[in-house]
């Protein structure tokens, strides 16, 4: 999910490098040197830009506002569970680099985010508040993607928040990284890792997974089905397709 890439390598191209000409490596940057990239990125500022126009779309088509709270809100908490699922079953499934055709769905970016936050957030909305509700619920979406994204690369910069929250869930998604991928799927929530048991608070809770840093994609399993391998060192990610790519 998402457009700003990341592995559980040391190196990390988070395709900046075409945009501002030059590398970010994620475990070196400073907060300031994140938040330079983050709203520089094309895909953040897309989301932005589609933010305000749903917002304003939502205000002209508006009857009353609680109807549109309501759906925005209805997004916020119907998303985490879509963000786990995807997370999971999808990026953590194995089906999908082993094909040609599915191979770059492996790797989030803007084309495969944007369908699944208006195929969540749209019918919300329009169930929860009509015509003026689509809207509603799509700016909750772009909201959402663009909080995710942050936080995303928050839990993977070399640098300590100082909200607990951040501090939590970067402890738990660093654990799902480097300890055991078979857990905390939830990148800004870990709701559903409780409710589907999946959530280790400690890495001692669960044994050391020898996969978590390249879920498998190495060796001959990245021999067989060579194109995300590919993909990656075609824009420009030589490290990252050494270390096999770690999905979200």
């Amino acid at each position: 999910m998402g457009g700003i890439s990341e592995t559980s390598g040391e190196y990390v191209d988070i395709g900046y490098k075409s945009w501002l000409k030059q590398d970010y490596l994620l475990d070196r940057m400073t907060l300031g040197d994140l938040v330079k990239a983050y709203f520089t990125y094309p895909a953040i500022q897309v989301y932005l830009l589609l933010f305000a126009v749903c917002v304003g779309a939502a205000l002209y088509l508006m009857e009353a506002p609680l109807p549109l709270l309501l759906a925005a809100g209805l997004c916020f908490l119907v998303y985490p569970l879509v963000e786990y699922l995807l997370h999971r079953f999808l990026l953590h499934g194995r089906w999908l680099y082993k094909s040609p055709r599915t191979a770059a769905l492996w790797n989030g970016a803007l084309h495969t985010t944007l369908p699944i936050i208006v195929l969540v957030t749209a019918p919300i909305g329009w169930l929860s508040a009509g015509l003026p509700g689509i809207p509603a619920g799509l700016a909750a979406g772009f909201v959402i993607i663009c909080f995710y994204e942050y936080g995303h690369c928050i839990q993977h910069l070399s640098y300590k928040p100082r909200l607990r929250y951040l501090q939590r869930i970067k402890r738990l998604h660093l654990a799902h990284h480097f300890h055991n991928e078979t857990g905390n799927f939830g990148i800004t929530s870990n709701i559903w890792d409780h409710v589907f048991g999946t959530y280790y608070g400690k890495p001692g809770a669960v044994p050391r997974s020898p996969t978590a840093r390249n879920l498998g994609y190495t060796g001959q399993e990245q021999e067989l089905y060579p194109w995300v391998a590919d993909l990656t060192e075609a824009e420009g990610g030589d490290a990252l397709a050494r270390e096999g790519h770690g999905a979200t």
